[in-house]
């Protein structure tokens, strides 16, 4: 499934890519994260809750941070399993100076298997995007609190 789109932040590129780089922040903007902890260079463990139709669980996995580009992009590497299944997934951030802010935008791809698969693309593709919309708003709320 691929995945893109952009959100606009209320802070400065420098001040994003930070924010972006937090653990802290991640954890509490990522739908679902009950912990995310350093266990490498640009390298964490991952807890999350997800709920998708009548399929729910708890995923652990890994989150990687690759190809940094302070504070024009990085590349982001995802992948977790559980009881109902797994996913893997990777995408570039690349941020630039728009309108006083900074526009975030995102593409990727995200591999899913297992019975969380059979819920089939339409509503994979609905929840991505509902899940993406929802830390991008949490993101932005702590972006404006620091500013």
């Amino acid at each position: 499934m691929k995945i893109s789109g952009s959100y606009q932040m209320a802070c400065s590129p420098e001040q994003a890519y930070a924010l972006l780089q937090d653990p802290e922040a991640l954890a509490r903007c990522m739908p679902g994260c009950e912990s995310l902890d350093r266990i490498g260079e640009n390298e964490y463990a991952m807890k999350m809750k997800m709920a998708l139709a009548a399929f729910s669980g708890l995923f652990e996995g890994k989150v990687r941070i690759a190809d940094t580009k302070p504070p024009q992009s990085f590349r982001l590497i995802v992948e977790g399993s559980g009881r109902v299944g797994f996913m893997k997934g990777e995408g570039l951030l690349n941020l630039s100076a728009q309108n006083g802010g900074t526009e975030v935008a995102y593409e990727g791809d995200v591999h899913v298997g297992g019975t969380i698969a059979a819920v089939g693309q339409r509503l994979l593709d609905s929840t991505a995007k509902v899940m993406i919309k929802r830390f991008f708003d949490k993101l932005g709320e702590g972006a404006s609190a620091r500013a």
